[in-house]
């Protein structure tokens, strides 16, 4: 279950980043009001993984999935580059949040 809340915290770390895009400079108040509140529920439910996980583990993970998620929406939604570099890079993330998970005696 620790992972599962660990997975839902990062896909609210993606919009809680992507949020603060949508803020203008905190312009926005609708869209403060969104990024604040993504952000409390993306570290409370953070919190509650790391209950059960190591904390290195469980923030690295919680990281990773924020970082790929909202480069891939940056790339998907702004028409940022999807280069070669930016995807190799991507997918060496991927591949160390992969490692912990499997590593992961939880």
């Amino acid at each position: 279950m620790s992972w599962l809340i660990l997975t839902l915290a990062g896909i609210l770390e993606i919009a809680w980043a992507v949020g603060l895009k949508a803020t203008a400079g905190f312009s926005k108040p609708w869209a403060v009001t969104f990024t604040l509140g993504a952000l409390v529920a993306s570290l409370g439910l953070l919190s509650i993984a790391m209950r059960d996980l190591p904390v290195g583990t469980a923030y690295a993970v919680w990281t990773g999935i924020g970082a790929v998620g909202t480069a891939l929406f940056g790339i998907a939604v702004y028409g940022e580059p999807a280069t070669t570099g930016r995807i190799v890079s991507l997918l060496l993330i991927l591949c160390g949040v992969a490692g912990l998970k499997l590593t992961s005696h939880v």
